[in-house]
């Protein structure tokens, strides 16, 4: 009589359990539902940033049709930070980077302005680089908010240099302060 008694009671258990399983998926199934259309809407409105801040779409280049363009170990002294209660002036840092010119080898402009041809306007765009890195301080610098704006700023003004957009992006490598 016991032993049907705890099987009795085992099956009452495992309807029970049956029971507390379905409504859980049930539950479970509505949430999850919600859950993917979320994240669906969030992976759609992270692919609309193919578009630049000044309005122009950001190309889509093959990577077999990307040349580089590298600058090794440039240095640069950075602005020095104005604080009028300090009493003595801060000392003058300096930013060494090497920097990667990415150019799209199917624009209009590459034959006659990228590839090798860019060795003879080097001096320029070292010119435009010590311009637009020589502006910011120390602080700045170290920061990746900081940096990106320097790479923005930097690419705009060498792309104003050349008048084109051939060059579609840059990169800094090897940094280090001093």
């Amino acid at each position: 009589m016991k032993k049907n008694l705890l099987t009795v009671l085992i099956l009452v258990l495992l309807l029970v359990n049956l029971a507390m399983t379905c409504v859980m998926m049930i539950s479970v199934t509505g949430t999850n539902k919600k859950t993917a259309e979320l994240v669906t809407n969030v992976a759609t409105v992270l692919n609309l940033e193919l578009h630049t801040p000044d309005g122009e779409q950001a190309a889509e280049v093959p990577l077999d049709k990307i040349k580089t363009f590298d600058i090794e170990k440039i240095q640069i002294p950075l602005a020095i930070k104005k604080d009028p209660e300090q009493k003595k002036p801060e000392k003058q840092s300096y930013i060494v980077f090497s920097m990667s010119m990415m150019q799209n080898m199917e624009h209009e402009d590459f034959q006659t302005l990228g590839g090798d041809k860019l060795t003879e306007k080097k001096s320029m765009v070292l010119g435009v680089l010590n311009e637009v890195v020589g502006a910011y301080t120390l602080e700045d610098c170290q920061t990746q908010k900081g940096m990106d704006s320097i790479k923005e700023e930097a690419l705009k003004k060498i792309q104003k240099l050349f008048n084109s957009n051939f060059i579609f992006k840059i990169s800094f490598y090897d940094v280090k302060f001093g």
